[in-house]
């Protein structure tokens, strides 16, 4: 992966002078986004040449080609609401996560399942990639089940024990399973009440 400096890792760090222009923002991650929608590799050449940008404005904005991707990678993505402290968990797991992937189904506006399968493909072949969506996109959108599952077991409904943390990634295994490894689609019905199944086994396995 192309790095723009030395600090591949930072978050992107706001300098001093005149305030940073949204615009230019958007310009360079929708150019970026269209380079993956094509299939292409991501280079600093083609970000420049799609968005219009000079090399200078990019190199200002994004610390690192690493961190670019992977906003581009997010967009059409949101963090979900926090539950009310009186959700139903086990519709929650059901209707929810175990029917998408990180939270969301590939079908959903703004993120189709070529898209999916895109972002699949360039973080399984470069780790940096992978690990720097995960903490910057991903990892936030598990916080509102998570929340949800610890208010379950604060009331009794789900056991004391449970490590929230591998209950998620149970459940959204379940649906990562079908798409990545069985290559097939959660709107299915055979696919869905597979699912289901599946979620109800684990289902068992959290309350008390």
């Amino acid at each position: 992966m192309t790095v723009l400096t030395a600090d591949a890792g930072a978050a992107v760090r706001r300098r001093p002078g005149r305030p940073r222009d949204e615009d230019l923002d958007g310009q360079i991650v929708a150019a970026t986004l269209d380079i993956i929608d094509a299939g292409d590799e991501v280079t600093v050449s083609r970000v420049v040449a799609r968005s219009g940008v000079s090399r200078a404005a990019l190199y200002r904005r994004w610390p690192s080609l690493t961190l670019l991707i992977a906003a581009a990678l997010d967009v059409g993505r949101e963090v979900p609401p926090e539950y009310p402290a009186d959700a139903d968990l086990h519709e929650i797991l059901l209707a929810g996560l175990g029917l998408g992937a990180d939270g969301v189904a590939p079908s959903a506006p703004g993120y189709s399942e070529e898209r999916f399968r895109q972002r699949i493909r360039l973080v399984m072949a470069d780790r940096a990639l992978q690990r720097t969506y995960w903490e910057s996109h991903v990892s936030r959108r598990r916080v509102p089940l998570q929340n949800a599952l610890r208010v379950g077991m604060a009331r009794g409904e789900l056991r004391p024990d449970l490590d929230v943390e591998a209950c998620f990634d149970a459940i959204a295994g379940v649906a990562y399973y079908q798409l990545v490894v069985r290559g097939d689609r959660v709107n299915d019905p055979a696919v869905v009440e597979r699912m289901r199944a599946a979620i109800e086994v684990i289902w068992r396995g959290m309350v008390t």
